[in-house]
């Protein structure tokens, strides 16, 4: 067995366990005094190391991530001489520390333990029921429970609402953060419905601002410690985190409201709940969707011309005869309103050939009747009453009127 008793406390190691008694002096914080005795199985042992120096040497003891409580809640912020991992070890103590630290590291070495995070808290944190009074009010833990009660001190908002009861289950996380001297600190209860907003520590009901005595202050971490070792482990809450995909490769058509992103009844889709099935990956936290088998190809049928029905062809008009008069077409004029009149007349159409063959009776305006019957010609064959043929000989018949 290898011990050292110093003025700073006492370690003591009988090769499975390391046993840390904090000290009685005045000089010990009163928060390692509070917390008592500390017994940290090999097991969550990562290192152990003396460093020495000047004056005075210090042992410090380094654990697994994840096995204890106290580190997980304080997340390293303790103040050195807070730290109940650290031990301050005289002069003329060096050989003892010396062979202390050996001895551990020489048990970590036969046992070949693991030094990766561990999957639950390897260490208790303090016994309940647990009770600090802090500059902002009073908050205890009984385990199950934590009650705030206000101080007088605390803000209007806070008492106006009064005591505040949480319970674990309703906890997500703690927050703590100690009050240095020069900047305040706060002990907050992160439950499911204050998630999203959190107020400054002096006017969230949720939350104790540390801004008092900074030797009182620092027992507020014993109720953090306490109701952390009673939450479920980190490692639990990392490893039911999905991975995470970025909303660019999202699929618009299934999450909208829309029945791009149903099944028809009937269909083949498995049905997920709690996630949607995105480009073959599941994503939790959406609504419940169905996820769709892939895509198969459609059979190739025939060409579309040669699978529909063959109707009889449409009727073709019969080719005209070759004359030297134009045909007859009607001419198009804008209506006018009856008060007005049109400033110029339409000039008449060109009647039917004489009898006998003599040429129509040309009126003023004939090449503006011709340039007509050209656009409606024009129009008439866009539109397909008319064919190439036809077009081509009623073109040349109203060309030639222009030669007359």
């Amino acid at each position: 067995m290898a011990e050292i008793i110093q003025r700073d406390g006492t370690w003591a190691f009988d090769g499975t366990t390391v046993r840390i008694t904090p000290g009685l002096h005045r000089s010990v914080p009163l928060f390692r005094q509070t917390y008592g005795e500390i017994t940290v199985p090999l097991e969550a042992v990562a290192g152990v190391v003396y460093e020495p120096e000047r004056k005075r040497g210090r042992l410090r003891l380094r654990l697994r991530e994840g096995a204890d409580p106290l580190l997980q809640a304080t997340g390293g912020r303790l103040p050195d001489p807070a730290d109940p991992y650290r031990l301050a070890v005289e002069t003329d103590r060096a050989g003892v520390a010396e062979y202390v630290a050996e001895e551990i590291r020489r048990a970590l070495l036969l046992d070949q333990l693991p030094q990766a995070p561990t999957g639950a808290y390897l260490l208790a944190g303090p016994p309940v029921p647990v009770s600090v009074r802090s500059s902002d009010g009073t908050v205890s833990f009984d385990g199950t429970r934590i009650r705030i009660d206000w101080a007088d001190t605390s803000d209007r908002v806070k008492r106006a609402t009064g005591p505040r009861i949480i319970d674990v289950q309703d906890l997500v996380q703690v927050e703590w953060l100690p009050n240095s001297g020069y900047e305040d600190g706060y002990l907050r209860f992160v439950t499911r419905e204050a998630m999203v907003s959190k107020l400054p520590p002096e006017k969230d009901p949720y939350a104790l601002d540390l801004w008092g005595s900074v030797r009182r202050d620092l027992l507020t971490a014993l109720v953090a410690t306490a109701v952390t070792a009673r939450l479920p482990h980190p490692s639990t809450g990392r490893d039911a985190e999905p991975d995470a995909e970025p909303d660019a490769g999202r699929d618009p058509g299934r999450d909208s409201g829309g029945d791009a992103g149903r099944d028809s009844e009937g269909g083949c889709g498995v049905g997920v709940r709690a996630g949607v099935q995105v480009d073959g990956i599941l994503r939790a936290g959406d609504r419940d969707h169905r996820a769709r088998p892939p895509a198969q190809a459609l059979p190739q049928g025939p060409p579309l011309d040669q699978a529909l029905p063959q109707g009889p062809p449409p009727p073709q008009a019969l080719p005209r005869a070759p004359s030297q008069t134009p045909p007859h077409l009607p001419t198009r004029t804008p209506p006018h309103p009856p008060s007005q009149t049109p400033a110029h007349p339409p000039a008449p159409a060109l009647d039917h050939p004489l009898p006998g063959g003599s040429p129509p009776h040309r009126v003023d305006g004939h090449h503006d009747v011709l340039l007509r019957r050209l656009r409606e010609l024009g129009e008439l064959h866009r539109d397909g009453v008319l064919t190439d043929e036809e077009f081509a000989m009623t073109k040349a018949v109203v060309l030639r009127g222009f030669e007359e």
